[in-house]
């Protein structure tokens, strides 16, 4: 029986396929970032509009609103595309 054939996809290919749609970002610190993926580049540097930062702290999770935001690729640890980030319970 044949396996059927996987399309194979570099990360970078899937990062530019979320251009234009909204990407949750974890950061190597206590920071996650929600917003529409503007734009990056090979080293993953990424820019964002309309974005909502995280901060974890002791005293619990703090929000700001941002217009946009250049994020350092050596930072990033994790990309989940068409998510609206973390499920804060008020």
């Amino acid at each position: 029986m044949a396996t059927p054939a996987v399309e194979q996809i570099l990360p970078l290919e899937l990062i530019e396929k979320c251009i234009g749609s909204r990407i949750w970002i974890a950061m190597k610190n206590d920071k996650e970032f929600v917003g529409t993926l503007l734009g990056f580049d090979t080293y993953v540097n990424i820019f964002l509009k309309d974005v909502i930062e995280y901060e974890y702290t002791p005293e619990g999770i703090k929000t700001l609103k941002l217009d946009n935001i250049l994020l350092n690729g050596n930072h990033v640890c994790l990309l989940i595309p068409n998510s609206e980030g973390p499920q804060i319970k008020k």
